[in-house]
């Protein structure tokens, strides 16, 4: 069964979180190329508090704040992937949906990458993000990357 296949029938049988469910209607949303810029992804900025006029600003943590405040949850007010460090709570055994967050450049650096939890395929982490290749879509990090699971207090 592909994973987009085992996504599905966790959907159809609730048992995905209200957050990822709203990430997945944003699936194929992508940045435009050239001086225009898409207001699909600008909203993740506006509607957020964010003043980001543009799709060329990383966003990735802009995207999963959108998403957490589209359910009736608090984000982190940041636009720095590795603030979502600090909220909800850490977990070890990811669930479909959970918060993953990612060094970039530099381990210690302040650098990263946020997206949600779709699964873990040997040394890979497969994520639902935002400015995954400049859209929103399913893509595969080293799982050497990780800084931590997080998932919404319950």
């Amino acid at each position: 069964m592909s994973v987009i296949e085992r996504i599905w029938r966790m959907y159809k049988m609730d048992r995905i979180s209200d957050v990822f469910k709203i990430a997945l209607t944003q699936y194929g949303v992508r940045e435009w190329s050239g001086s225009n810029h898409n207001p699909e992804v600008v909203k993740y900025f506006t509607e957020c508090g964010f003043d980001v006029k543009n799709d060329e600003t990383s966003w990735c943590s802009a995207f999963v704040c959108w998403c957490v405040q589209k359910a009736g949850l608090q984000h982190t007010k940041s636009l720095a992937a590795r603030s979502w460090l600090g909220w909800g709570d850490k977990i070890m055994d990811p669930e479909v949906g959970d918060i993953a967050v990612l060094w970039r450049n530099d381990p210690q650096g302040w650098q990263g990458h946020v997206g949600f939890f779709v699964r873990q395929d040997g040394s890979r982490i497969w994520l639902l993000g935002g400015n995954q290749s400049n859209e929103v879509n399913i893509q595969d990090y080293q799982g050497s990357q990780l800084l931590g699971y997080r998932r919404a207090t319950s």
